[in-house]
């Protein structure tokens, strides 16, 4: 078998990291975040890791290097790790898979979920510092954030599309059924 290559898209809590938690489990796969870097830089700085300020480092860096800098730190992580299914979670941008896309095998999952439930996962969940106190009208500004602008026309370009309005459960079953066909 040869490597399969997922790259994850996906709004603000639509499922990203429960399908990518998921597939590590049940198929030990490697997982890499676009997120990870960002933190790496944020923690050697000594910055909250909130999400305004993984955003701004983000464009900064970007703005810098070049806007397809994170693809090009993922693709080199995605080129040698070793396990046969390799996730790349936190797809945002076209420029996000510039270099991804060169990767033989790579393909792009869009998670669809409804704003208000994800809303309610972002809260419960608190991933970020700044997460479970977040006002519903806060959250639509997140959205609307740079950084998040750009997730749908990635979400087009999608090979395969699952629905995440439901149960953990009816995610998982999507997400088999979509492995066994790419293996």
């Amino acid at each position: 078998m040869s490597k399969i290559i997922i790259g994850i898209v996906g709004e603000i809590s639509a499922g990203k990291s429960t399908a990518t938690e998921y597939i590590k489990n049940k198929y030990s796969a490697t997982t890499f975040k676009f997120s990870d870097s960002l933190r790496d830089v944020a923690n050697r700085m000594h910055i909250e890791q909130s999400r305004s300020n993984l955003q701004l480092l983000s464009t900064i860096l970007r703005q810098n290097f070049g806007e397809d800098l994170l693809s090009k730190i993922l693709a080199e992580d995605v080129r040698g790790a070793e396990a046969k299914i390799i996730i790349t979670e936190g797809i945002r941008r076209t420029s996000d898979i510039t270099y991804l896309q060169e990767v033989p095998n790579f393909k792009i999952i869009a998670i669809k979920t409804d704003e208000r439930i994800r809303f309610e996962r972002l809260t419960q969940r608190s991933e970020n510092i700044d997460d479970q106190n977040k006002t519903w009208e806060q959250f639509q500004q997140d959205g609307a954030q740079e950084a998040e602008q750009q997730i749908k026309a990635v979400m087009e370009k999608a090979d395969f599309t699952l629905d995440n309005n439901g149960s953990i459960e009816d995610l998982c079953i999507q997400i088999d059924s979509l492995l066994t066909k790419l293996q």
